[in-house]
């Protein structure tokens, strides 16, 4: 459990610090200029907004809110993403394109992972009710009266008497 908390309480820190390691990385790795551009109008600007929409659609979950804690899913997700975010920051030739192609890849899968958790988690599964006090219950469901094909009801009357 310490595990999901602690990725939640990652989440929006990331945000910075991801495009902070890009940009750092760039000076740190002597990149080029080529990469300063590609890191200072696409790299920056993609991440830290990405990063903030998947938290965002993160946090918007229910059982997120009520534990504190992301799903193990989020979890894996955000490894991946992250720490191909962290290896491009290294700008090696070698490897760098296929990286940030792949990189791109877990981003979406990550975004459309986060969808459908927020789906799965908002549709109505069950009707809340809210006393005066704001007590939530569940109401009980009424039983429907069963009724067989083979009920037959008859209804005679009786001549009036004079």
């Amino acid at each position: 459990m310490w595990v999901r908390r602690a990725f939640f309480g990652w989440l929006i820190p990331a945000a910075f610090l991801l495009p902070l390691w890009l940009l750092i990385g760039w000076g740190v790795f002597n990149a080029g200029g080529w990469a300063f551009l590609w890191v200072l109008f696409l790299a920056i600007p993609s991440v830290f907004i990405g990063q903030l929409i998947l938290t965002l659609l993160v946090r918007a979950r229910g059982t997120v809110r009520a534990e504190r804690a992301v799903s193990w899913w989020d979890v894996l997700g955000f490894t991946v993403w992250h720490g191909l975010t962290i290896s491009l920051g290294f700008y090696d030739q070698a490897w760098w394109a296929p990286v940030m192609v792949l990189t791109i890849i877990v981003g979406l899968a990550l975004f459309w992972l986060e969808l459908a958790q927020l789906w799965r988690e908002a549709k109505p599964s069950a009707i809340l009710m809210r006393t005066t006090e704001g007590i939530g219950y569940i109401p009980a469901q009424a039983a429907r009266p069963t009724q067989t094909e083979n009920d037959v009801i008859v209804i005679t009357e009786r001549p009036p008497v004079v």
